[in-house]
Formats: structure tokens, sequence, C-alpha cells
């Protein structure tokens, strides 16, 4: 049985056929998990993910089970083990959003279930998955920049780059650093797929050259106590047009939303990219729908 907790646990020739399958199943929608379940586990809020995951198992003709970490016995002190050995034995897949990565590990580790990372304090995959299909689509290069926080979506980045084996610069502020496990990780990667890894303070060092722009929220969930001090330690970190100038011409511009105009991105950017944004936003069903697919043929061994 396979999990799709991180990018990590997948070979690049995996991850390709995860976009190639979504960009599929996109153009030509199937039925091909009927009646099989999916249950969500939610302790963060969601809106792109929830319905990602919802629509997606019900257009492939299965049906979903929404599940609030506060509605569960976890909430009540339940040991985790206990909840994914019930779940894990009821449905077909199950999908979590957590606060710690090591409630998905603890999961995966007793459910008969495949578990898929909604979201964790260490990685987004199925976004990234999103974001690799949008830049298949709008056909750019793989010279990748992201600008920001040094945080699941940085993570999940600098793993897909040194896997797939592209370029990418990782601007964030002094003080701020990258999992340092998970850079170890990605260096190595890049030893054997020849990615090319830069972390830098500039992010006009990291924007050039560059066919992708990604930013993220500063404040993630959890973080609004934060908010105050990091808005500080981030002054200068907006992606507005002269930081776009410093890309090559035609970059496109992602973010997973949402956006807070002002901060992360300007008003200005952030339109004039919104067809690519909510066209990436939109995708994270596809890639769901192939992760699920791509799960289901590992059911059972």
């Amino acid at each position: 049985m396979r999990h799709f907790l991180t990018l990590r646990d997948f070979s690049k020739e995996e991850i390709l056929e995860l976009i190639n399958f979504a960009s599929s199943i996109k153009k030509e929608p199937k039925k091909l998990l009927v009646d099989k379940s999916l249950a969500m586990i939610f302790e963060k809020n969601s809106t792109r993910t929830r319905m990602a995951f919802e629509l997606g198992i019900k257009e492939l003709g299965g049906r979903s089970l929404f599940l609030s970490s506060n509605d569960l016995q976890i909430s009540r002190g339940e040991p985790i083990k206990d909840t994914a050995r019930v779940i894990g034995s009821m449905v077909d897949f199950v999908m979590l959003r957590v606060n710690s990565h090591e409630s998905l590990l603890e999961f995966a580790r007793y459910s008969k279930a495949p578990i898929i990372n909604g979201l964790s304090d260490l990685y987004h995959p199925t976004q990234v998955l999103g974001d690799l299909l949008t830049i298949k689509e709008f056909n750019k290069q793989g010279k990748v920049a992201f600008i920001g926080d040094a945080n699941n979506m940085a993570n999940s980045w600098l793993i897909a780059a040194s896997i797939l084996g592209f370029e990418i610069a990782l601007a964030i502020p002094q003080n701020y650093a990258i999992n340092a496990e998970i850079l170890e990780f990605a260096k190595n990667e890049a030893k054997k797929s020849g990615a090319k890894i830069l972390i830098t303070h500039d992010k006009f060092e990291a924007l050039k050259g560059k066919d992708v722009v990604i930013t993220d929220t500063w404040i993630s969930m959890g973080e609004e106590a934060k908010k105050v001090q990091k808005l500080k330690d981030f002054e200068g970190f907006i992606v507005d047009n002269k930081a776009m100038s410093v890309a090559n011409e035609g970059a496109i511009f992602l973010h997973c939303l949402p956006a807070y105009r002002g901060y992360e991105v300007s008003e200005e950017v952030f339109e004039a990219h919104s067809e690519v944004i909510f066209t990436e936003a939109t995708n994270r069903l596809h890639v769901v729908k192939a992760v699920l697919c791509f799960l289901d043929k590992f059911r059972g061994i």
C-alpha cells in the first residue's frame, strides 16, 4: 500500500505520471472509483483542498465523509492510532489536513487505507502538483523562484525541483531558514537529478531569469499572533511589478491562495496573473483525482 504524505516518497517518473494523468482526466473525466469512499479529517480551515477532494471523489464515482477534528474523539484524547484503525478500516482513502506532520505519520502507521496529506506544517504536496500541472499548461520552463516564508510550500517546492531536476531559487528573510533535514534531502537529490538550488535573502537575486514566480501568505494558519512581527520581518518581500520585471519576460505568477494584497503580492500583480492563479486553484481538483486513482492501484499491496 502506498500513502501520499510528501513528494519525497515518489520518483521523478511517478510525479510526472501523476501530472500527465491529471491533465488527461481534466480533458476527459471518467468514473474510475465507483463506490469508493473517502474520509476527510480537518484540523485546519480549508476552501480549495476540501472542494478538490469532495468533488474529486464524487466525480470519480465515489463518496466523501467530512470529519471535523472537533467532532471526533481525538479532540477528547483518543489516541490517533485508535482513530486510524477505525476510520482506516471503514473507508478506501483518508485525507487529513493537520497541524503536525507527525499526526499524518502516526495515522499512516495504523490505517488500512491510504493516507493523503491535505496540508501539514511541513508539506503541501497536492498544491505543488496543481502548480506543476498549471506550469505545464502554460508552457513555462523549469526555472522557478519562490519568494516568502520557509514554510510547507517552500519545502514542497524545494523537494519537487530537486527530484524533477529543474532550477529553483528561494528568497526568504534574514533569520528564517529552510528545514535543515529537508534541505539536505534536496541537495542530495539535486546531485542525481541535476537540479540547481539557490537559497538567498535577496528577492531580486532569486527572481533573475525565472519563468515562474511563486509566493504564499506570510502568516500561515495558526500564526495570527505573530502577524505584527512577521510583517516587519518580511518588509520588502512583496511581489510587485518591480519584482516581476526582474523575472523573464512573460513569466507567470502563482499563489496557492488565500492571497493578501499589499503583503506578499501587490493588487496589480495578482490581477495581471489572475487567469493563471485561478487555473492553478481549479487544477487542484484534477491532481487530487490523479492521486486517488494512483493510490487505488496499490491498495492491498
